[in-house]
């Protein structure tokens, strides 16, 4: 939030980060540009909910049930919440495609901080994680979700749709809300479970007593 308000009150603070979308814009490559325009798609709103979507129906019926199906998609889907939230109080509006050398996908707003691409990646990378906790592909989950949540925010600043600050902010909000969701849930998974469970554990009555 500090970070936000700084950005947005401080006079000259976007056109000095400005520099570095246009420093970008400048000098795209055909194979960076297929890479950034692919990750674009892949981690928006439309696309990520199908992932979510998909993720955790094979979670519920493959890999561990639907209380660990609901975690995943409840822990994924925090960093969108996070961002939404930040960008109503912040309000910042985004770099003016009209000042970049090469716009590859025009955006405009007051819907710039954070950015909710790296938000959604950070978020998806720690509901990996914990999947992946207390396994062998523990440590290779964590330096892969890593990796694809830098190359998301080097994406959203190679497009030209986002300043430096906001791909930063992303990490603090998209953690934040992680922390907050597994907090929450750590208290109500058992009750969740037990409502799960709750049909399968009924019985048949004893035969009756005389």
């Amino acid at each position: 939030m500090a970070l936000g308000l700084t950005a947005q009150l401080t006079p000259g603070f976007s056109a000095a980060e400005f520099g570095v979308d246009r420093d970008l814009s400048q000098h795209h490559a055909a194979a960076l540009t297929a890479v950034a325009m692919a990750l674009n798609l892949v981690f928006g709103p439309v696309a990520g909910l199908a992932l979510i979507g998909a993720a955790a129906l094979y979670i519920w019926l493959f890999r561990g049930g639907l209380v660990k199906a609901l975690a995943f998609g409840l822990v994924a889907s925090s960093g969108w919440v996070a961002s939404e939230f930040f960008k109503i109080i912040v309000a910042r509006q985004r770099p003016s495609p009209a000042l970049l050398f090469d716009p590859l996908a025009p955006e405009t707003g007051s819907n710039s901080f954070p950015s909710g691409h790296v938000s959604f990646a950070v978020a998806l990378g720690f509901a990996l994680y914990f999947l992946a906790r207390g396994t062998r592909w523990a440590k290779v989950t964590a330096v892969g979700a890593a990796a694809m949540a830098l190359v998301v925010a080097w994406s959203r600043l190679y497009i030209g749709v986002h300043y430096p600050t906001d791909v930063a902010a992303s990490f603090l909000a998209a953690s934040a809300a992680v922390v907050m969701v597994a907090g929450l849930w750590n208290v109500a998974a058992p009750r969740i479970a037990g409502w799960l469970r709750t049909p399968s554990a009924i019985r048949s009555p004893g035969p009756e007593r005389k």
